[in-house]
């Protein structure tokens, strides 16, 4: 379930509210950044290689902090790097630094959000577990509802 496809079909289930909120491209633009960025918890697999002796799968990059965090850095980044192109590619929707800023921010923790409530549905025995509320809480909090790759949960919450 928590495969690459899992964390797709959470990302976008979490996203649909923005089909409902904005046009066409707005939305989609959204739901995108969404979907992409409910794979950016996993980039802990590739810092393990390189840093293995201080980062694990599970680890600081599936907690909220992280997720609240980078997303301030991504909303911030692309606010003050993209703010003209965006406006004039959304149209006639106006988007000034400030709405984009707002915009890709929640964009993109609604999609680390999904990550992480989607690994604690399926973060099994066998895994690392994981502590999402870390640091203020620094128990593991597992659901254990579906197991990890396991198709029919894919199915399931695909939307």
């Amino acid at each position: 379930m928590v495969d690459i496809m899992g964390h797709l079909a959470f990302g976008l289930l979490f996203a649909i509210p923005a089909w409902f909120r904005w046009r066409k491209r707005v939305s989609a633009s959204f739901v995108s950044l969404t979907a992409v960025f409910a794979l950016v918890p996993d980039i802990d697999i590739w810092l393990a290689t390189w840093f293995p002796w201080e980062v694990h799968h599970h680890g600081v990059t599936h907690t909220i902090v992280f997720v609240v965090a980078a997303s301030l850095v991504v909303g911030v980044v692309t606010a003050a790097a993209f703010t003209n192109v965006l406006d004039d590619w959304f149209g006639r929707d106006r988007f000034d630094s400030r709405d984009v800023f707002g915009f890709v921010t929640v964009a993109t923790a609604l999609g680390g959000v999904s990550h992480v409530f989607a690994d604690t549905l399926s973060a099994p025995d066998i895994s690392t577990p994981i502590e999402p509320f870390w640091p203020f809480i620094t128990e593991p909090f597992p659901v254990d509802v579906i197991y990890y790759d396991d198709p029919s949960g894919t199915w399931v919450f695909s939307p």
